[in-house]
């Protein structure tokens, strides 16, 4: 696993086995921040929410692709040692930050640092732990107004169109991931 474009384009990322991790891998990967590129254009300057991190690599390519900031949230033991590696190897660290939690638990911590402009939320498949946290994030006002949320999901697993105030704006399916992106329908205009 790589980092596909920007200022760390090329390193390679530690990465850890075991049935708690499932990262996404390269082509999709690039295939989802295409997609965000199109809408929010150059990520230059924006604040990324990252919930279950597992490597690290989604909010590592925004860092590379000149987002200020991420926040980085997994509870896992393992994530817990290969993110910090990650970022340094990345010469990102002093822009990333490692919040050990679970991801319901993280919102809380999050707050005062809310709104974020980009959050992915890739959690393990076929868990159903999407709606609720789609959910507090959208009432919460956890997304920027003009900010894009990144859902990924199982292939066959499905979500609504709407999570009030937020709408799905595109989905996508790649092999054995579907993406979903929402958004403000304002930000749609």
């Amino acid at each position: 696993m790589r980092i596909i474009s920007g200022t760390a384009k090329g390193k390679r990322l530690t990465t850890f086995a075991g049935e708690a991790i499932r990262p996404t891998p390269d082509k999709v990967r690039g295939a989802i921040f295409s997609m965000l590129y199109s809408r929010l254009g150059p990520l230059e300057g924006m604040k990324v929410l990252d919930l279950f991190a597992g490597t690290g690599a989604l909010a590592i390519e925004a860092l590379s692709r000149g987002a200020a900031h991420a926040w980085l949230v997994d509870a896992g033991r393992d994530a817990g040692q290969v993110i910090p590696i990650n970022l340094s190897a990345c010469n990102v660290e002093n822009r990333g930050t490692l919040v050990r939690a679970e991801a319901a638990r993280a919102l809380n911590l999050l707050e005062k640092d809310k709104p974020f402009d980009l959050i992915f939320l890739d959690p393990p498949y076929g868990r159903d732990l999407l709606p609720n946290l789609l959910r507090t994030l959208a009432t919460g006002r956890f997304l920027a107004r003009n900010g894009v949320l990144c859902a990924e999901t199982g292939k066959n697993e499905i979500l609504p169109d709407t999570f009030e105030p937020l709408v799905r704006v595109d989905e996508r399916a790649y092999g054995i991931t579907r993406i979903h992106l929402y958004r403000y329908p304002e930000s749609e205009e």
